[in-house]
């Protein structure tokens, strides 16, 4: 018997592979730059990311593609996540990875005792920038729903998402973060957020970030606690951790994307996990919530990392 559950485990991850193998050839990825003339023409890099055939239905006026925004690490490029966009295309999003700091805005300094270690002017300009490109890319992709946006982020781009979700709360579907360590997660339920954790000495959240146990099964908040490194959750990271969080984001998705309407998360049982490296959970007959399918699937294993240029928070 568990024999044939580890072949089937083992089985679903390779399908698992396979899916994305192929669901990327079938997805178009396009560079644009924007100037925006309320800040002196400051230039805004986007990285588009959307299935072909999606799109196409978009344009015939027969769906409304959901929107994603990808918030980069700090002294990452835009383009370092492809592997997080094309999770979110192969499931028809229109994902767009913006570029929010420029070499001329300066080093990003910490500021002990200050709101954010003095990350606010950051998180700002973040903001702006979202809200500049969303209104470039409406000309663009005006069949988009802009409304309500999925926000996913690294590091100092997954502050980003969440003081945006904090701001901006009715335009949000659901938040995404890859080890965010200033901004406290929402905790009102509004909409379902996953967080991947590392296992890093060198980047702990600051305290009252990542809510307790409690606190997220009353949210519908979903923690995932990994044994990656922090700067293993970008396309220069080991293929053990970027498989096992597009597994996890998956079914995230495809959990999330099946509510025919908005519910309150709070009633919802996702749990602090502790998986490291995502497989497949296999399939059963009663249907699970996200958390179940989780808890019921993952186990904890060693990974292998990979060395890369330095994130700072």
């Amino acid at each position: 018997m568990k024999r044939g559950i580890l072949v089937l485990l083992s089985l679903s991850v390779v399908i698992t592979g396979a899916y994305f193998t192929a669901s990327k050839w079938a997805i178009r990825h396009e560079t644009l730059m924007f100037k925006d003339p309320t800040r002196d023409e400051r230039p805004v890099a986007v990285d588009v990311a959307v299935r072909f055939d999606k799109e196409m239905q978009a344009d015939a006026g027969m769906i409304k593609l959901p929107v994603a925004i990808l918030n980069h690490g700090n002294t990452v490029k835009f383009t370092e996540y492809s592997f997080l966009a094309n999770v979110f295309a192969a499931r028809g999003y229109l994902t767009i990875s913006i570029q929010n700091d420029l070499p001329s805005d300066g080093p990003m300094v910490t500021k002990a005792g200050e709101l954010y270690v003095g990350r606010l002017p950051q998180y700002q300009r973040g903001i702006t920038n979202i809200k500049f490109a969303i209104e470039e890319m409406k000309k663009r992709q005006p069949n988009a729903d802009y409304s309500k946006l999925t926000m996913v982020g690294h590091s100092n781009g997954g502050d980003i998402a969440m003081y945006f979700a904090k701001q901006y709360p009715d335009e949000i579907k659901k938040v995404v973060t890859l080890d965010n360590l200033r901004v406290p997660f929402m905790t009102d339920g509004k909409f379902k957020i996953l967080s991947f954790r590392s296992h890093d000495s060198q980047f702990k959240p600051d305290p009252g970030v990542v809510p307790d146990e409690e606190e997220c099964e009353k949210a519908g908040i979903t923690v995932v606690n990994t044994n990656f490194q922090h700067n293993d959750m970008r396309d220069t990271g080991p293929e053990k951790a970027k498989d096992s969080i597009q597994a996890m984001l998956d079914k995230f998705l495809a959990d999330t994307d099946s509510d025919v309407a908005a519910v309150d998360t709070r009633n919802s049982p996702p749990k602090i996990l502790e998986p490291g490296p995502v497989s497949l959970y296999v399939p059963v007959e009663k249907p699970q919530t996200f958390g179940e399918k989780v808890k019921k699937s993952l186990s904890l294993t060693k990974t292998e990392t990979k060395k890369g240029p330095s994130v700072t928070n």
